[in-house]
């Protein structure tokens, strides 16, 4: 078994991942950036080593650092969470090279499997038929448009090495391909290091339903149960559920089948996910993700076994101790996502900063994995999920009824939240009848009146919150022998300077996307201007996008709020702006 574990990633998936390994007897290692110094995943792990950086890429994506953390921890094996590099062959390559346990599939699989692009290929070889597409990279907007005229609008651009729905864009028509094109490859490189993106059909009605794999080393290979993940927006889940309502359990076994069959194809051991587009009775093979799922607990809650045990197990040599016959399944498990977004009117703007009050709920058959507390800060850097809310009950209408008790109960201020949202979905009768699909968040759903609470975008900082800290180089002796170590603490107004960001600022009010009908176009939260629309003289009208803002890993168009004409553009792509800064003006 091993014995000490650093996590290569933040947030709830390493605080989840600490608890098992506490669980099982195992240290845990965690790394952490500059702005990640006093998270939770960090105040959890038995040592904490820094990688420096403020950025994804200075940080939890530079190899160099990690490989150093665990030279120094001495940790013998890494869990890379999700996202980031867990579906990175080179890094695996990098970990195991150096006699360290890689807590996932080999390189090979991931090699296979993690290029969405080879794993149609594998799959198709493996007899799994996928959804119609290209399989090489595209290079070109017209390769968009021939595909397109082939087989119809709207057609679907992914990025090749990712999943979550990052790097995914929607494309209506030939006009709009080369920005797809380019937001689609700007996305996937900021978000998994790689530009490549592919095309596919995109079907019309779909649902989103998956199947979760587990393989040990010694030739077993097992389906445990799919989950539905169709309540989307942006192509990103907001709601999951298992088993899939209104399934049939032909379809299911067919599925959990196909899904062994195109494991077994790349050489794959530990957990997976196999995932499927399932239309008018028939599935299509979309991609596998080589990793851990976010909602992989629902799976845990119906079966009742802990995945990321099972993870560290198979890493560690061991074999799977029952058969597919014995994979159990019991009531019905719902999650819902709780991502600093604001909701309001159907927009989920991502909503950066800092949590000032958080109360969980409680009861009967309900989870909370959280990565923040109270005064943690949701940086615009990383990834918006604060937390995973949980239920189980012994139906799906129970389960219903509880997570929407459990919603209630739950109070998060500082930072908006998609909980409102979650209310929306879980309230309306196309989802209580398993009538919805991946496109009916944003076609059918009206959350047009949909607001925030007041009490959620609301910031009171304490004067405790807004001391800042400064790194201070501090001599001390340990046992007689003396070291020169380096301390943050309060700024009291002694030092130079404060690093910049160590503050826990006040949270700006939220606003919409776009300006305030003054013709100041002003962005609604901190993050980088990637790309100006729009010149100096320019004719505009109200919701024509003036600039694409990157926040918390997502593209946000900030539109124009009136007719006119650009007077004045203030910013360029790669500018840093904060909440309510004005990026142009409109005369």
């Amino acid at each position: 078994m091993l014995k000490k574990i650093l996590i290569a990633n933040r947030g709830e998936i390493a605080v989840r991942v600490i608890r098992t390994c506490r669980e099982m007897g195992i240290a845990t290692v965690a790394v952490y950036s500059n702005l990640d110094r006093d998270a939770m995943h960090v105040r959890m792990a038995d040592e904490a080593y820094a990688l420096g950086g403020e950025s994804a890429a200075e940080s939890y994506l530079n190899t160099e650092a990690i490989l150093h953390a665990i030279e120094q921890s001495g940790a013998d094996g890494v869990h890379p969470g999700y996202g980031f590099f867990s579906e990175n062959t080179d890094f695996a390559r990098a970990i195991t090279d150096r006699g360290v346990t890689f807590i996932g599939p080999p390189p090979e699989a991931i090699e296979v499997m993690g290029d969405k692009i080879s794993s149609r290929i594998a799959a198709e070889k493996a007899g799994v038929a996928g959804v119609p597409g290209r399989s090489e990279p595209l290079t070109s907007p017209d390769e968009v448009v021939g595909f397109g005229e082939e087989f119809g609008w709207p057609v679907a651009i992914k990025a090749a090495f990712g999943g979550g729905g990052r790097g995914m864009k929607v494309v209506e028509s030939a006009a709009e391909a080369p920005d797809a094109m380019e937001s689609a490859a700007r996305e996937a490189q900021a978000y998994f290091g790689r530009p490549e993106i592919y095309v596919e059909r995109y079907l019309g009605w779909p649902r989103h339903v998956e199947m979760q794999v587990l393989a040990d080393t010694h030739g077993h290979t097992l389906w445990l149960g799919e989950r539905d993940c169709s309540a989307q927006r942006r192509h990103q889940k907001l709601v999951e559920e298992s088993p899939a309502p209104a399934f049939p359990d032909k379809i299911r076994r067919a599925m959990g089948q196909a899904a062994v069959k195109v494991s077994e194809a790349c050489g794959y051991y530990n957990a997976g996910t196999v995932e499927f587009l399932f239309q008018d009775g028939e599935f299509f093979f979309l991609e596998m993700n080589t990793r851990l799922q976010v909602e992989h607990p629902v799976t845990e809650l119906v079966t009742g076994l802990d995945l990321v045990a099972w993870q560290i197990r198979i890493a560690s040599g061991e074999a799977l101790d029952f058969g597919q016959d014995d994979v159990p399944r019991n009531g019905h498990a719902i999650e819902v996502r709780i991502n600093a977004e604001d909701p309001s009117g159907g927009r989920f703007s991502p909503s950066p900063g800092t949590i000032t009050s958080f109360h969980p709920p409680a009861g009967p058959g309900v989870r909370l994995d959280a990565g923040y507390e109270a005064l943690d800060t949701v940086s615009q850097y990383y990834d918006n999920l604060v937390a995973k809310l949980i239920v189980w009950a012994p139906d799906r209408e129970a389960a219903r009824r509880r997570m929407l008790r459990a919603i209630a109960e739950t109070s998060i201020t500082g930072v908006a939240t998609t909980l409102p949202a979650h209310v929306a979905i879980l309230s309306h009768p196309d989802f209580a009848g398993a009538t919805h699909s991946t496109r009916w968040v944003e076609e059918v759903l009206d959350l047009s009146e949909l607001s925030a609470p007041a009490a959620e975008l609301s910031a009171p900082a304490t004067a405790d919150e807004e001391i800042p800290t400064v790194q201070r180089d501090v001599t001390a002796e340990v046992d007689g022998r003396r070291y020169s170590v380096k301390l943050w603490v309060p700024d009291l107004g002694l030092a130079a300077a404060p690093r910049a960001g160590s503050a826990r600022p006040k949270r700006a009010a939220a606003s919409a996307a776009g300006g305030t009908g003054s013709g100041d176009v002003a962005v609604p939260m901190q993050g980088t201007i990637v790309k100006v629309l729009v010149a100096v003289g320019d004719a505009v009208e109200v919701g024509q996008t003036i600039c694409l803002l990157e926040a918390m890993k997502m593209e946000n168009a900030v539109a124009a709020e009136k007719d006119g004409v650009i007077k004045e553009v203030r910013v360029s792509a790669g500018d840093s702006v904060g909440a309510g800064d004005i990026v142009a003006v409109i005369e």
